[in-house]
């Protein structure tokens, strides 16, 4: 089988020519485990920091032997555990960008096809749209009059986290975004009341002119210094969500990160980190909710997908580039076997 593997160990932005494809025995697969054939292979920001060893202490893959992380939907071709049959699709963050992954049944959860396109499991209903709907429900508890001001605004997570808001009685959600292609994208898909272009010049008066009551909630993906420009137009007791610092990903050192303590007491505001992991026992209750969302077009994204392994580190360096529009997915083979 093929898989994805670093060249070399890696530490910095990684750029297409930093992979390869490995031609490798397909897995066992041990007890308690299912051998499956990976249909959508997920690629996540986070995995430009995974693969150097930066993310939530995990080592990173060996060079030209693992295959590079990801999440994944997959079918099942060999089931060694009762809770699964040949047959069935999977979702697992515990896979990798290879043709065949062997999943531990515990780290993967069963996907009906029928509730909703099957990669939208890797996206809106996967774990970006987990991130959204836990920041947005379950940390900030947006309801009925909040305005929530989200950077990123045209990513998966982003977009996610405007549209559940809507859906949660936010009466304004503002995006901020790079470019007026991605804006575009989260005015017109996505339906955020603005989206405001941080590349402009003057975007800091038009984001102030589309938040003339100030915000009730911040959704933070990009940085410190940006969380801080939210909190300048925050109403007394904003509540805050630190999902993301994408600016540091990359950087050479490991960053600092300065917020205005005094700004923030002033502000009486509410800010709480978020980490994703602590919301995996929700997901079921998370993916219940929303799959009629996304049959019915409440809650939609954008797709930037590629075909076959090979196109993976590419679009890979698109991504890690902030050039992507949309959720990125490589389609490894067709759904039906």
């Amino acid at each position: 089988m093929k898989l994805v593997a670093l060249k070399s160990s890696i530490d910095r932005k990684p750029r297409a020519d930093d992979f390869t494809i490995v031609e490798t025995a397909a897995p066992e697969c041990p007890e308690g485990s299912v051998l499956a054939r990976v249909v959508y292979v997920s690629l996540d920001p986070y995995v430009g920091s995974r693969i150097r060893g930066r993310h939530m202490g995990e080592a990173p893959p060996s060079p030209m032997e693992e295959a590079i992380p990801g999440a994944v939907i997959a079918q099942v071709t060999q089931s060694r555990s009762p809770d699964y049959a040949e047959g069935d699709y999977v979702f697992s963050m515990d896979g990798g960008w290879a043709e065949y992954v062997a999943l531990d049944a515990g780290a993967c959860r069963k996907i009906d096809p029928d509730a909703a396109p099957l990669r939208a499991n890797l996206g809106v209903l996967g774990m970006p749209g987990l991130t959204a709907w836990a920041g947005i429900t379950q940390l900030a508890e947006v309801g009925a009059g909040d305005i929530v001001l989200v950077d990123a605004a045209a990513g998966t997570v982003g977009g996610a986290v405007g549209q559940i808001s809507r859906l949660n009685g936010a009466s304004r959600v503002v995006g901020i975004a790079g470019g007026p292609e991605k804006c575009a994208l989260v005015e017109n898909t996505y339906g955020f009341d603005a989206c405001i272009d941080y590349k402009s010049d003057g975007w800091r008066d038009r984001l102030a002119a589309a938040l003339p009551d100030g915000l009730t909630v911040f959704f933070e993906n990009v940085s410190a210094d940006m969380a801080m420009i939210a909190l300048g137009h925050a109403q007394p007791y904003a509540r805050g969500v630190l999902c993301g610092l994408v600016d540091a990903y990359h950087t050479e050192e490991q960053a600092t990160h300065p917020l205005n303590a005094g700004f923030i007491i002033g502000k009486r505001a509410k800010v709480m980190g978020l980490v994703v992991y602590d919301f995996y026992p929700c997901w079921d209750e998370f993916a219940a909710e929303a799959a009629p969302w996304v049959r019915d077009g409440r809650l939609q994204v954008a797709e930037d997908i590629v075909n076959g392994l090979e196109n993976a580190s590419a679009l890979f360096e698109k991504l890690m580039d902030g050039r992507n529009i949309g959720k990125c997915l490589v389609k490894v083979s067709d759904e039906a076997a």
